[in-house]
């Protein structure tokens, strides 16, 4: 983790500005969701990016029913639909 060199206080609602520079640099605009995570005495915030409910897979995900499904999951649910 290499650190940016960027000091902000937190306010009172426990909200903090990321700086533009960042902002543009990882590509995160108004509105995107942010992933918290906590790793040790670390935060670490990453845009986020939906998972494959069965197995985390982040590539080639859909969204049925609200709900994330990865095309791999998705070829193994058919198959077993098709022996059925």
């Amino acid at each position: 983790m290499k650190p940016a060199g960027v000091v902000r206080k937190v306010d009172q609602l426990g909200r903090i500005v990321l700086p533009k520079s960042l902002r543009k640099r990882y590509q995160m605009n108004e509105g995107d969701p942010v992933e918290i995570l906590v790793q040790g005495d670390h935060i670490i915030l990453e845009r986020y990016r939906p998972k494959c409910v069965f197995c985390g897979n982040m590539d080639g995900v859909s969204e049925f029913k609200e709900r994330h499904i990865c095309n791999v999951c998705l070829t193994e649910m058919n198959m077993l639909k098709a022996k059925v």
